[in-house]
Parts: structure tokens; C-alpha cells; sequence
């Protein structure tokens, strides 16, 4: 893709010291992530070099290709640095190599506010017409969501697909969703995009008979019918409702689950973080779940739940959440509301970021606008540096700056994971009553309940039975009342 942008690489491979842990960049890779069947399934169709057999004479055969999509990516800079501008459309092309397409030349147009009828203003657009000419483009995509108007005239003028961001992201979702929800959702999503932009083609679309009846109608026939466009946005709008009706009723199998794990006091947590963070790398790392992990945005759209312990055994809950980017599009946040209430829910927000980002701060800013969006910014958060193996020095060195209390690991190698599981274990919310009991041996079953949700101080075995003192919930602290320890309490 010929743009005009800056690249960014980091040759280095010296080694790099992580809270006094020394991180080689070559080490070699452990297998914390499972067999990644579904992986393997996703890249299981794989092109084969030399097995051509096409003719150097095209012309006695009929010449068919395969192609990918060849698009051209075009931008509108409104505000920011020019590296801000570069990042961005930086973005949008790993954006379009994930939906399957080839990135030809990327154009960025400096301009207050996008032009309201084309999007990058008149004159670009003959100039964005010959840059699709000479490239041989097939689709354009623009970096923002279009109005159906700015989409209409740009088809007209350019005389190709014209695509935006949002269309994009909507298109990638649909590609990775496997789940029977994900997929219920993507396609909420697309519809609610759709009925906004649906466009006729012609009079032989409309289905309104006019004033003489066409085609046999006869008497009755006469009346005003529904033109096409009036039968799609019907359509639409009643699938719309069928897909709501299904995803609530999906949606209260999670509600079950979740209250379950309140009424047996779980503490939960929700792994937070741009696309690509490496958030199921850390699930992977943190709990061997075995999920799917892949170098490519929004590998990940069904949450995955697997269980973990702290050092004193106590039990709590990992989620691996939807990644988020750059100008969400509101249908996909609304379609997956259900699926984002587990970031509202959650006790702690492990909030990972990519350290070797351009721009990480930008990535962390995002994030948080979308947590506020969902009423999860009120939530309890712990910021984690990911990739600190391919991370540079500045990098690192800026965000320990704007988060001092901020975490630097490294999924891949192990690099932090322990200190990071000390945090965790140190901000989970802590059971809020102390029982002082004298347990008899026949009733283990209590002693169980306290290591799996509450949090031992002492603990001493005598002839009658063990003595503790132990912090936990209310619902368990009643079951304690017959075996209260009253020579303990006397001699506080």
C-alpha cells in the first residue's frame, strides 16, 4: 500500500527488564495457550504455491481470477497531529487486511469537517477517482461512518463499492462470530445499519401496479402497493424484533449463571482492553482456558468465563470480553449489550493495553469512552502493560508515567504474571465479617465454604474440633452461630 505515513518497527532484540525480570525477545514460545483447534479450523485453507496451471496465452481461455478485494483507503484529518492521522489510517488498513482485502494506496485529506455530500469534498473526489482508475480498486473504504447521502455520491462519482468504517468492523464481526448469539448479534447490528441505507435501483423495483393495472391485475389491483424499498424496510424491521426476542431469551441463561455466582458470593473479573491487546493471551496465560488466540482484530467475540484461585484459595471468575476500537459503532455496542454487561457486573476491570502500540494512550483513552458508554466506568480498574517483549523503552517508559500503578507483563513469555496475580489477589473485594468458631470435625463442609469465598486468619485443631477466625459473607457467617467460640471472644 503506498500512503503517506510513518512506519513503525523495533529491530532490537536485546533483552528487556521487567520488573527485575530479564524478558528474551527470542525465547522461545510456551504452549500456554492450548491446542487452538478452532485456530487451526479458521486457517485450515491454505493456498498451495506452484499448483497453477494457467496459460501464458489468455486469450483461448476464458481468463478467470481469484482475486482478494482490492481496495483504496481514504481518510479525513480533522483533528489531531499529523502521527495521530498516520495511526489512524494505520488502523483502518489492519482493519481491511482482516476483512480479506488488499490494501492498494491509502489517501488523507486535510479538511475542518468531512464535506456533508462527499465525505472528502468535490474536487477529491475526481482526484480519489483516478487514484481507483489507475489502481485498478475495486472498493474504496473510508475511515468514518458515511451518511447514506455522502455513500450514495460517492458510488455515483467514484464507480465502484464504497464502504465505511463502520460497515467494515460490521463485516470482520460477522466473519468471526460462532457462537448462535455472537452471530445473533452481528447480525442486529448489520440490520440496524442496513434500513438506514437502503437505495433503489430503478422503477423496476417498485411493486405499486400505477393507474392502470400492469400484468392482469384487473379490478382491486389499483391501490397504492408498497414499493420495494417499503417491503425491505418492512422485512428488516421485523427480523430486527425476531432477533431481539431471541438474543433476551438467550441472555437470561447468562443472568442465571451470573446470579449463581452472586448467590455463592464469586468474585468476578472482567479482562478489558483495545482489540488486540492480547486479552485472551493473558485468560491463557492466568488460567491454561485454552481460548482462541490469533494476531488479528476481534479474534474474539464470545465471552469466555473459566475459574481461578488465589494463593489462599479463594475462588473467583475471568472473563475474556469483546475487544473495543477506535469509534465503535453504536448498533454494535447496543447489539452486544448483554454480552458487555459482564464489564458492568465484574467486582475488578483488568484493563490490558498494548505496549508496543503507537499510540497506547489512545488506545487506553478509547477503551475508557466505551466503559462510560456501557455504565461500566465506575467500575474498579487495574491497568496491565501487555507485549512488554516487543514494547520499546519510550513506550514503556510513558505509560509507567501516566499510570504509575500501572503492571508490565508479557502474555507470551510470563514476564509480571506474578506480580500481577498478587494484585489481583489483593484487590478482590474481602468478606465483610469476622467469625471466631470452634468447628467440630464433622462438619468440614463449612471449613470448605470459608477456603472457597471467604479468607482464614487463624486457625488452630484441637481434641473437639478446629478453632478459627475467619472473615466472611453474612449468608455463611449464620451457619457459625451454633459453634460461636465463646472462650475466644472472652479473651479478646
Amino acid at each position: 500500500m503506498t500512503v503517506r505515513r510513518q512506519e513503525y518497527f523495533d529491530d532490537s532484540e536485546d533483552p528487556i527488564t521487567v520488573d527485575d525480570q530479564t524478558v528474551d525477545p527470542i525465547e522461545e514460545e510456551l504452549d500456554f495457550d492450548g491446542d487452538q483447534l478452532e485456530l487451526a479450523e479458521r486457517n485450515s485453507l491454505r493456498r498451495v504455491v506452484g499448483m497453477s496451471t494457467e496459460l501464458s496465452d489468455i486469450t483461448e481461455v476464458e481468463y478467470r481470477k481469484l482475486l482478494l478485494e482490492r481496495v483504496v483507503l481514504v481518510s479525513v484529518w480533522t483533528t489531531g497531529s499529523q502521527v495521530d492521522a498516520d495511526n489512524s489510517l494505520a488502523e483502518l488498513k489492519q482493519l481491511a487486511e482482516t476483512a480479506g482485502s488488499q490494501v492498494l494506496e491509502g489517501l488523507v485529506q486535510r479538511r475542518r469537517k468531512p464535506d456533508p455530500a462527499t465525505y472528502i469534498g468535490s474536487g477529491k473526489v475526481d482526484e480519489l477517482r483516478e487514484v481507483v482508475v489507475a489502481t485498478g480498486a475495486d472498493t474504496v473504504i473510508c475511515d468514518g461512518e458515511l451518511a447514506p447521502a455522502q455513500l450514495r455520491n460517492l458510488e455515483d462519482r467514484v464507480k465502484v463499492k464504497v464502504v465505511d468504517r463502520t460497515a467494515l468492523i460490521l463485516d470482520i464481526f460477522a466473519q468471526h462470530a460462532k457462537s448462535v448469539e455472537g452471530k445473533a448479534q452481528v447480525e442486529l447490528a448489520q440490520l440496524n445499519y442496513l434500513k438506514q441505507r437502503l437505495r433503489g435501483w430503478g422503477g423496476n423495483l417498485s411493486r405499486q401496479a400505477g393507474g392502470r393495472a400492469a400484468a392482469g391485475a384487473g379490478i382491486g389491483g389499483r391501490g397504492p402497493g408498497e414499493t420495494k424499498l417499503e417491503t425491505d424496510r418492512r422485512r428488516i424491521h421485523h427480523r430486527i424484533s425476531q432477533l431481539r426476542t431471541r438474543l433476551r431469551e438467550m441472555d437470561s441463561t447468562r443472568e442465571a449463571k451470573r446470579a449463581e455466582r452472586q448467590r455463592h458470593r464469586v468474585p468476578s473479573i472482567a479482562i478489558v482492553g483495545y482489540t488486540n491487546a492480547g486479552k485472551s493471551s493473558l485468560l491463557n496465560r492466568l488460567t491454561g482456558a485454552g481460548v482462541l488466540v490469533e494476531n488479528a482484530l476481534f479474534a474474539t467475540l464470545d465471552p469466555t468465563t473459566r475459574r481461578s484461585q488465589t494463593p489462599d484459595g479463594r475462588v473467583y471468575t475471568l472473563t475474556d470480553t469483546v475487544g473495543f476500537v477506535r469509534h465503535l459503532p453504536h448498533d454494535l455496542v447496543e447489539a452486544f449489550a448483554s454480552t458487555l454487561e459482564e464489564s458492568v457486573a465484574a467486582d475488578l476491570l483488568v484493563h490490558v493495553v498494548d505496549g508496543s502500540d503507537p499510540d497506547p494512550l489512545g488506545q487506553i483513552a478509547a477503551v475508557r469512552t466505551v466503559l462510560n458508554d456501557i455504565g461500566a466506568g465506575d467500575r474498579a480498574e487495574q491497568l496491565v502493560i501487555n507485549k512488554a517483549d516487543l514494547a520499546s523503552p519510550e513506550n514503556l517508559q510513558l505509560l509507567r508515567t501516566h499510570a504509575p500503578d500501572a503492571i508490565v507483563v508479557s502474555a507470551r513469555t510470563g514476564a509480571g504474571i506474578d506480580r500481577l496475580k498478587e494484585v489481583i489477589d489483593s484487590r478482590l473485594p474481602r468478606p465483610e465479617v469476622e467469625v471466631r468458631a470452634l468447628v467440630p470435625y464433622e462438619r468440614g463442609d463449612l471449613l470448605d465454604q470459608v477456603h472457597r469465598s471467604g479468607e482464614f486468619l487463624t486457625t488452630e485443631h484441637t481434641a473437639t474440633g478446629t478453632r478459627i477466625v475467619a472473615r466472611v459473607h453474612p449468608e455463611l457467617a449464620a451457619e457459625f452461630e451454633p459453634y460461636a467460640d465463646v472462650e475466644n471472644d472472652a479473651t479478646r
